[in-house]
């Protein structure tokens, strides 16, 4: 009740001071006797903006009182945004699997897709961000965490760059952080527009294979993947978008497409690309023959935070890497 009276009053004050600076003419002087107006920081105008409700991927109405102190982030692309967001201090909990950035590793561990819903529940956290890709192993537990009285947030499985920056904004919204969520994504559209007006100039298109995972069973991504999305945002040819989401192709079908450039999105194998390169009828294929193998780091063309557009820009480099040597 004291932090309600306390947010009233300073919406009263700010509402006080802009409608003074509105009507006061130059020839009034301020009172003698009037009382001193209380400075109100950036900061506290921000905060101003709580309570507020948001309502996250799956419909639910979610009332923040005021900026989470405790958070436990569920997925690693979550934990990205808000390490980027500067909420270093406020994360309690993360994935298992967050390994970026390298603060991410010295939090305490919740579990993978199948979390340990009684540690969470342990740690009181003000917010628990969880995320649409999970739901179908994890609402249960999400439930428990409700059921608990702690706020759960599911943010929506982003599919294309616009999702992500909405994702982003959202996110500084229920933590406090608008202005930094509004830098990342000012940042991430310039970065964007950067590659794509570099690969608007190429003339000739090239076809591509991306692999997901090694032979025998090597896993490419179709139409409707976000891979997909991100060639055709530079002007390059799937080769594997004839077939919706990930499948298996055949090496004897990789070769008869003859890709002119082949990506490996994996990298727990070390000789990922020296592998590919002694396949067996591989050495018939464009991208074998002008030695255009080129591995880039999964995390950032498949996680949707701040460093999606430095996977854009990876990809652009290993399919174009002439117009980007100037």
């Amino acid at each position: 009740m004291k932090k309600i009276w306390q947010l009233g009053l300073m919406s009263i004050l700010a509402v006080f001071l802009l409608a003074a600076c509105g009507t006061t003419s130059t020839d009034e002087k301020p009172q003698a006797d009037a009382t001193p107006k209380e400075d109100v920081t950036p900061k506290e105008v921000e905060q101003a903006a709580f309570p507020l409700t948001l309502t996250d991927a799956v419909g639910n109405d979610i009332t923040i009182e005021k900026a989470p102190e405790t958070i436990v982030s569920m997925t690693p692309s979550n934990t990205e945004i808000l390490f980027a967001l500067g909420l270093n201090s406020e994360i309690v909990g993360v994935n298992d699997y967050d390994n970026y950035p390298a603060e991410a590793l010295e939090k305490e561990k919740i579990g993978g897709q199948e979390f340990d819903v009684e540690k969470i529940v342990s740690m009181n956290p003000e917010m628990v961000f969880a995320h649409e890709s999970g739901l179908g192993v994890g609402e249960a537990g999400l439930q428990q965490i409700r059921d608990a009285g702690i706020p759960v947030f599911v943010v929506k499985n982003a599919t294309d760059f616009d999702e992500t920056y909405t994702t982003i904004e959202t996110m500084g919204q229920a933590t406090g952080k608008k202005e930094e969520a509004d830098k990342i994504v000012a940042d991430m559209k310039a970065k964007v527009e950067e590659v794509l007006q570099k690969t608007a100039a190429v003339e000739n298109p090239k076809t591509v294979f991306v692999e997901t995972s090694p032979a025998p069973d090597i896993y490419t991504p179709g139409k409707n993947t976000f891979m997909d999305q991100m060639l055709g945002m530079i002007g390059a040819e799937n080769i594997s978008a004839d077939q919706e989401n990930w499948f298996v192709m055949a090496s004897e079908e990789i070769v008869k497409r003859n890709p002119d450039v082949i990506v490996v999105m994996y990298d727990y194998i070390e000789t990922a690309v020296e592998d590919v390169y002694a396949r067996d009828g591989f050495d018939s294929i464009t991208a074998i023959k002008d030695k255009n193998v080129v591995q880039v780091q999964e995390d950032i063309t498949s996680r949707t935070g701040p460093r999606l557009a430095e996977g854009l820009e990876a990809i652009a480099k290993a399919v174009y890497p002439e117009v980007f040597s100037e």
